[in-house]
């Protein structure tokens, strides 16, 4: 290829260009010929619509021996969009280089609703850049059919690559740049700002990401810009430690719509973070705040604010929580239909009768590594949840085969079962595979299969 090919000309028609061997390349082999490496990095080539008839002395030869039309070309449009609809990103864009009716059926404006790149090699911003200057030639300056983002795991992707989806996609609605580290506030700030109807927002792994609001002028006075409100219903900051109290606080006062909040390994999250979390966002159904060591009793009071509105809890390894906190749950969330408890030695079975007869819609549990649950608590959960799904029981040591046979005597819809590290018979695995046919049994035991 000349360097004419790297031009931009005047009619573009961006392809993605992976490397064969790259985590982005879907659904596809490379070709020498559509392929283009400098420095060995990923690029996007900008390129002319393919003409209408091939010059090529070896093609022409062959097109004498066939002079019946292709199959797929006998589609009408509709057809042929249909089955573009199914296409990933970058073999969209390798479809418009196949001839003219195809250049202008992949750039119908309904197959974009939905971009996904993925690859830590892949110039996420170039190929970002380029992709939404060819959308935007029919409305210039915007995209106004793509609604979905998802660059996940592209680790190259920076704050220039999100100005550009704040600046040309008024109406994105979802964006997920999980494991992109290289992304800062600012990129954030413009992103909500300029999107007001975003709603699905994923920035998990994003360790720079330590606030979310309209500007930094905001942020700092914890009080809306104009008071405009934050559209954002779903938020995953998983894995962000810088995350503390303050930012926490300022989400929260921008965020009052939330309903699904994930702060997984946010270490430096406490008990006060969690009280601004249910001042403002009163909405919340599902909340993660796993392996959050600072967390406590207390921070279980200010959840169970909630009342029926949760449905979902996780507070995996927080070893400050006990009994206490767990009965402030069930007093007060009687709809809670999945809690994740793995880790809090603190949790006896007192914790877990109280959990029983107040949570009675329970469909799955987790409880391992609970050393202070016995057989006793098992027989609570399986005489008031009768709904139960899903149980892990995960090296609690004071679980027995008994305890087990209560539960697969009572809870006949158990579809998943984890007594991996206990102590419990081969009769006990058997009694509980002939009462729940269809529970999958995860187990150490090898004399069970």
């Amino acid at each position: 290829d000349s360097d004419l090919s790297m031009r931009t000309l005047s009619t573009p028609s961006p392809a993605l260009i992976f490397p064969p061997n790259s985590p982005g390349f879907q659904n596809g082999r490379g070709s020498s010929t559509s392929s283009s490496s400098i420095t060995g990095e990923t690029v996007a080539m900008v390129h002319l619509p393919p003409p209408t008839c091939l010059t090529h002395p070896l093609i022409r030869l062959a097109s004498k021996h066939q002079k019946e039309q292709a199959n797929i070309d006998r589609l009408p449009d509709h057809s042929m969009i249909q089955i573009f609809s199914f296409l990933p990103t970058n073999q969209l864009c390798r479809c418009a280089r196949v001839c003219r009716r195809w250049y202008n059926l992949a750039w119908d404006p309904h197959l974009w609703r939905t971009i996904h790149l993925t690859g830590e090699t892949i110039n996420v911003d170039r190929a970002l850049k380029v992709l939404t200057r060819r959308l935007c030639q029919d409305t210039p300056n915007v995209c106004l059919m793509l609604e979905t983002v998802i660059v996940s795991g592209c680790r190259r992707l920076t704050d220039r690559g999100l100005y550009t989806i704040a600046q040309c996609c008024p109406e994105l609605r979802r964006l997920e740049v999980s494991g992109c580290y290289n992304i800062s506030n600012e990129a954030v700030f413009d992103v909500v700002s300029l999107c007001p109807n975003l709603e699905h927002l994923d920035v998990s792994g994003c360790s720079k990401v330590t606030c979310i609001s309209l500007t930094r002028e905001a942020s700092i006075k914890l009080s809306p810009l104009h008071g405009k409100q934050i559209s954002i219903r779903y938020l995953d900051m998983t894995d962000c430690f810088v995350l503390e109290d303050e930012g926490l606080h300022t989400i929260a006062a921008h965020c009052t719509q939330l309903t699904h909040m994930y702060l997984r390994r946010c270490v430096r999250i406490t008990d006060e973070g969690l009280r601004y979390l249910m001042i403002y966002c009163t909405s919340i159904k599902e909340l993660s705040v796993s392996d959050c060591r600072f967390v406590s009793d207390f921070g279980m009071r200010e959840i169970a604010k909630l009342e029926s509105r949760l449905r979902y809890l996780s507070i995996a390894h927080c070893g400050r929580i006990t009994d206490v906190g767990v009965r402030y749950i069930a007093k007060y969330c009687s709809k809670l239909r999945y809690l994740n408890a793995r880790g809090c030695e603190g949790i006896t079975d007192h914790g877990v009768e109280y959990l029983a007869k107040n949570c009675t819609k329970l469909k799955s549990v987790d409880i391992g590594k609970c050393p202070l649950v016995s057989d006793t608590g098992l027989e609570f959960l399986a005489l008031n949840c009768f709904n139960l799904k899903r149980l892990s029981l995960k090296s609690c040591e004071s679980i027995t085969g008994q305890g087990l046979q209560i539960v697969a005597a009572n809870c006949f819809d158990l579809q998943m079962l984890n007594v991996q590290d206990c102590d419990v018979s081969v009769d006990a695995l058997r009694f509980v595979k002939r009462h729940c046919r269809h529970c999958i049994i995860e187990h150490s035991n090898p004399a069970f299969f």
